[in-house]
């Protein structure tokens, strides 16, 4: 009997009822596992410990900017009771296609695709309401079944917090390699970065090493008088990654635009308009690609 070849677990498989071959099961599903995440040069998770921070936003820019810079780009949206990448990106209702090889990811230009439960419901207000034992299938299936194909980057949207989510992304992805690195999100006040520096030693203790902290919504600029206001504080970013020796990636400004480019389904990183925003993104994705 000829070994099986498809590219997805025996759990997705409609033959599972009537397959009689050796390696069903997990033999199968690690040999799948391995093909999926062979093609993926590098898995990056993209974390907070707070909710808030603009994790989803940055992961939505970062993907974009690679995208733009020529790299084959896949995100996975791992927030499974809030979804906003779709959003973000301006394809909410999207709806992913079966074939042979899987679930096809969502393509949003020629070098992004995504992935996210939000393409999955019938009704885009329906809360998910699951357990973590509910949530475990998906969080396996994200890099599982679904066919990322040929990626330079895997960008992980996780949800804030160092549990569940984190761990299966870390222990799915290490049975066929590693995860390549993690980005921190965080804003400059101290109550997000007592937070941060939790999802660096989290990190850390899980042998992922840590890219870099970005530190969002660092300075709003008054339209009227150009002053820099420090809202939220400024340069509590610097400051933890210097504590914990990691790298800082830069701060991005606290802007109405980047708000109004988000609601409106549009990266604001897309182009290049020149803006401060914009020109503060790309150095940022310049020294993840370094």
């Amino acid at each position: 009997m000829d070994e099986c070849k498809k590219l997805f677990t025996c759990d997705f498989c409609r033959d599972i009822e009537t397959c009689r071959r050796p390696e069903k099961g997990q033999n199968h599903n690690d040999w799948a596992l391995s093909n999926r995440m062979s093609k993926i040069k590098k898995k990056i998770m993209i974390m907070s410990n707070k909710g808030g921070v603009g994790k989803s936003t940055v992961t939505a820019n970062l993907g974009v900017a690679l995208s733009e810079m020529g790299y084959k780009v896949g995100i996975a949206d791992v927030d499974i009771h809030g979804p906003n990448i779709p959003k973000m990106l301006g394809v909410e209702g999207g709806k992913m296609k079966e074939n042979q090889n899987g679930i096809e990811p969502l393509t949003i230009n020629d070098n992004l695709k995504v992935v996210s439960i939000a393409f999955m419901l019938p009704n885009p207000d329906q809360p998910i309401a699951w357990r973590d034992a509910a949530k475990q299938p998906f969080l396996c299936d994200l890099v599982r079944i679904f066919n990322w194909g040929e990626l330079d980057f895997l960008l992980a949207d996780l949800p804030p917090g160092t549990g569940n989510e984190q761990i299966t992304m870390i222990e799915e992805i290490g049975k066929a390699g590693k995860v390549d690195g993690a980005i921190i999100v965080t804003t400059p006040q101290d109550v997000a970065l007592l937070d941060a520096q939790k999802a660096i030693l989290f990190a850390q203790d899980y042998d992922v090493p840590v890219i870099g902290i970005v530190e969002n919504m660092s300075v709003l600029t008054c339209p009227h008088c150009n002053e820099e206001i420090d809202v939220f504080k400024s340069g509590g970013g610097k400051r933890i990654a210097d504590k914990m020796k990691v790298p800082f990636l830069g701060r991005i400004p606290l802007d109405p635009e980047i708000v109004s480019k988000c609601d409106e389904g549009k990266a604001f990183v897309a182009g290049d308009n020149g803006s401060k925003n914009t020109s503060a993104f790309k150095e940022i994705t310049e020294k993840i690609v370094a």
